[in-house]
């Protein structure tokens, strides 16, 4: 099983009832050999949100990305489909930084009727690598305080998409041999199913959308057209 640590970045909101939504998509991918984890490629994509015109003041000063990087970006939809034909057909687990970028990752597909079919084997590594580092009761170390601890030096800009996935690869590399990569999906929660966004009415086969999430995303793209 490969693992594709990501990571997100979103639309600062200061308004009470004012949703944020995804600006920013990076990703790096990893595989096993011999109890070590190599590096294999990486991914970035900018995102144009929808519910939004414009990026604002707050959001370009907490993460750096300005109204020209997101001009001419894909919408979300469009956005995952390169995402989810990125990470390819094999065998995957999802991984990030703590649970917060799944939870945006839920929150926004349901909102936007996107499927959620590839969201699986999510394994949250910061709880891990925390608990791996002699954190107590769960206490959850933040990303750059667990580089310094193993004198690993923060490579490029924090509150990047790509530059914090990479930092969390490094992290996922040094402890390798002790991450264990779950399997599970996200309809396993029933928070998160909802049968109007997860299934297709026309194809009662469900084990072959489950396999096939690109499927699910081009079906919801030809839907619209």
């Amino acid at each position: 099983m490969i693992a594709i640590i990501y990571d997100l970045e979103m639309t600062v909101t200061r308004r009470k009832g004012q949703i944020s939504e995804i600006i920013e998509i990076g990703a790096v991918k990893l595989t096993h050999s011999e109890g070590k984890a190599v590096i294999l490629d990486t991914f970035q994509t900018f995102v144009k949100p929808t519910l939004t015109s414009r990026i604002t003041e707050d959001t370009t000063s907490f993460t750096g990305i300005s109204q020209q990087d997101i001009i001419l970006a894909d919408e979300l939809p469009a956005a995952l489909e390169r995402f989810v034909a990125w990470i390819g057909i094999e065998e995957y687990a999802l991984c990030s930084w703590g649970r917060d970028d799944k939870i945006q990752f839920t929150k926004e597909c349901r909102l936007k009727k996107i499927p959620l079919r590839w969201l699986k084997n999510y394994t949250d590594v910061q709880q891990q690598i925390s608990s791996l580092m002699g954190r107590p009761n769960k206490q959850q170390i933040g990303l750059k305080t667990a580089l310094e601890e193993l004198n690993l030096p923060f490579v490029g800009s924090h509150h990047r998409a790509l530059d914090d996935a990479y930092n969390t690869a490094l992290l996922y590399i040094n402890f390798a041999d002790k991450i264990s990569l779950h399997q599970n999906r996200t309809t396993d929660h029933a928070a998160y199913e909802s049968e109007i966004y997860y299934k297709d009415p026309s194809n009662d086969d469900e084990d072959s959308l489950a396999n096939n999430p690109f499927a699910a995303l081009q079906r919801l793209k030809n839907d619209t057209e």
